[in-house]
């Protein structure tokens, strides 16, 4: 008869993504993930595989989260402009504001410590942005043809630049304690929305 898991796998995964997000991959060991999730190292390989698997795993949870929220936001009935600043002033304020400002966006730290070396990893980044980026372009294709946009405006390379602004906001506000930094530059950047 085969042995039922003794933990709850949702649970363990949420808690590797958390401690991920707060100390990065590579500082990370699997003494610290087996201590962290209160599971032993066989159990742990078993349901997520090795080291970088679940890393993988729980950087798309956290992707699926961030992304579920910002459809709805961006979704709404109405003028879509508005929702698309609303977007980009809680991604400044995320980044500026307590508690959590120093853990940074899981994507953005994946970005800068593992990309660059990590094909598997740059992928899921990069499908991070690509989702960002046609989110914020189909909002923006409907503020214009709600006559919210100037019809000059291209939709997106505005997408772009603000999933760039976004991005950045998340590396500034992680190494600034200026707050006053991150907003002035959101709000800089949603003047090209006018």
């Amino acid at each position: 008869m085969a042995r039922t898991k003794e933990f709850d796998p949702d649970a363990a995964l949420q808690a590797a993504l958390e401690l991920f997000w707060r100390r990065g991959y590579e500082a990370t060991s699997m003494a610290d993930l087996v201590d962290r999730l209160g599971i032993g190292r066989a159990s742990l390989y078993a349901t997520f595989g090795s080291k970088h698997e679940l890393y993988l795993k729980a950087l798309e949870r956290y992707a699926q989260a961030g992304h579920t929220r910002t459809v709805r936001e961006l979704s709404r009935p109405g003028p879509a402009l508005p929702a698309v600043r609303a977007v980009v002033r809680r991604f400044a304020a995320e980044a500026a504001e307590e508690p959590g400002r120093l853990d940074g966006c899981l994507i953005t730290n994946t970005a800068a410590e593992l990309a660059p070396h990590d094909p598997a990893a740059a992928r899921r980044v990069e499908r991070s942005w690509d989702h960002l980026e046609t989110l914020l372009h189909a909002a923006l294709v409907r503020a214009q043809s709600q006559d919210e946009l100037p019809a000059d405006r291209d939709p997106l390379a505005l997408a772009r630049m603000l999933v760039v602004l976004m991005q950045g906001l998340r590396v500034v506000g992680k190494a600034s304690a200026d707050p006053a930094r991150v907003r002035d530059a959101a709000e800089q950047a949603l003047m090209l929305l006018a």
